[in-house]
């Protein structure tokens, strides 16, 4: 496997078709898809497929599937990008454009890789170019946050046994994520019989003893092994009813991540004891895991290199940059801790992913489809 050079021809064809993608782009913006409820851009996106002459579908997780030569048996490459956002806004977000930069909260993360997938499939099939093995395009749900990568899991549920690489279209043109950062996501709950502030001071404060054990959590050691890097984060704190009640009530949200699986452990072993050093007679402290998020696992070293190279080829080639191989929390997790051949990387330079200002260069985005394209017709005659 190795980045396909490109004729002059598709080179071409990709140019001519920046104002269509652009467009694209617009349009997805415009349909709000937060975790768990992207059934309208679902929608949109099959209905988009179908308008172009394809077969496509919709299913029980949200996922939409566009298959060329998959049949009932026999090896396929999974190629998806999610249609997810980070942002909870069931409303068109605010949108527009200045000095060549088109802005609207998730448009690099994931919308504009989604409009290039699209645009991509939508092109090999208006030329007729067939698959050496079966190629499922993939808009998948429920990549960011509490999704837990949901979609994906369906996919490799679904498909797994035969997938024999899986690329995925997401973050930008600056480096080549191929190693999985697991994680491990719980909400922990803290129950007291509270009371009024001054009547009575004293008794135990559900607040309180979320801090200490935030506290506890901090000072707790990172786990290493090897190169691995291993973080953990307290992200949300809420409860209590007013300034002169002792909080009856109280939670916070806490995770843990590592790219090792050693390390995974040894987090989840240390969160336990720490929980069991802070009982409290007065207190009820409970934990729900909210999410999990696999570990890569060792597969065929040299396939998965060859798809890793390829990959930072044909970005170094098309997009003009020097991406180097980087961990991270993406749909690749679930492939990765299967074994599979997976990568991931994006069409475009844009900046402020999962704030409200991001924005993506316009310009940028032709040159990232022609490094999808090239790593893509790895799998087309």
């Amino acid at each position: 496997m190795k980045a396909v050079e490109l004729s002059s021809e598709v080179q071409r064809d990709i140019e001519r078709m920046q104002p269509e993608v652009i467009d694209l782009i617009r349009t997805l913006c415009a349909i709000p898809a937060p975790s768990h409820h992207e059934e309208k851009r679902a929608a949109f996106i099959r209905d988009w497929f179908a308008q172009h002459g394809m077969d496509a579908s919709i299913d029980e997780a949200k996922n939409v599937l566009c298959p060329m030569g998959v049949g009932e048996s026999g090896d396929i490459v999974v190629v998806m990008a999610h249609t997810d956002t980070v942002f909870p806004d069931t409303e068109p977000m605010p949108r527009h454009e200045a000095d060549g930069r088109l802005y609207c909260p998730g448009v690099g993360d994931d919308t504009t890789n989604l409009a290039a997938l699209m645009m991509m499939a939508a092109y090999l099939h208006e030329h007729g170019m067939q698959p050496d093995c079966g190629v499922l395009f993939v808009a998948n749900s429920c990549e960011e946050g509490l999704g837990n990568l949901k979609g994906c899991k369906a996919i490799m549920k679904a498909y797994g046994p035969r997938v024999k690489a899986f690329l995925s279209l997401d973050g930008g043109t600056e480096h080549v994520c191929a190693r999985a950062v697991g994680s491990s996501r719980y909400r922990i709950t803290a129950k007291t019989c509270g009371g009024h502030s001054f009547a009575d001071f004293g008794n135990r404060n559900a607040i309180a003893v979320l801090a200490e054990l935030t506290c506890a959590l901090y000072a707790q050691p990172v786990p290493r092994h090897g190169d691995s890097l291993t973080t953990y984060n307290v992200g949300v704190i809420s409860g209590g009813t007013s300034v002169n009640t002792i909080a009856q009530h109280a939670e916070m949200l806490y995770e843990y991540r590592s790219d090792d699986a050693q390390c995974l452990d040894v987090m989840e072993k240390q969160l336990r004891e720490i929980l069991a050093a802070h009982e409290k007679e007065d207190a009820q402290v409970t934990v729900e895991l909210l999410g999990l998020r696999p570990c890569g696992q060792d597969g065929d070293v040299q396939r998965q290199t060859e798809l890793e190279n390829a990959c930072c080829d044909a970005l170094a080639r098309y997009a003009g940059t020097k991406p180097c191989i980087a961990s991270g929390s993406t749909d690749c997790n679930v492939p990765l801790s299967m074994g599979v051949p997976s990568a991931c990387f994006g069409v475009y330079v844009g900046e402020g992913a999962h704030t409200r200002e991001e924005w993506v260069e316009l310009a940028s985005i032709g040159p990232g489809m022609k490094a999808a394209m090239s790593v893509l017709l790895n799998w087309f005659k």
